[in-house]
């Protein structure tokens, strides 16, 4: 089953990232540089500090990342 498009996403704000389901970048030669590709982006449609939570618009699988595992967050009183 295949999710619709979370409300909140906005092609404005992406991310460059693969995504772990569908892997829809892994044969294109401006993602594997490392480059800003014009088709293969995610939805940004939120952050918690460093932890994004993407959507994948090709495959509209949606996850969590965390840019900075091994680091602990702060916590919060």
């Amino acid at each position: 089953m295949r999710l619709p498009i979370d409300p909140q996403a906005d092609a404005s704000r992406r991310a460059w990232v693969d995504c772990p389901v569908c892997e829809d970048a892994r044969s294109c030669g401006t993602c594997a540089g490392r480059s800003n590709c014009q088709e293969h982006w995610r939805y940004l449609i939120a952050n918690s500090g460093p932890v994004l939570h993407l959507q994948c618009p090709s495959c509209t699988h949606m996850w969590s990342l965390n840019t900075r595992p091994g680091i602990p967050r702060p916590r919060r009183s």
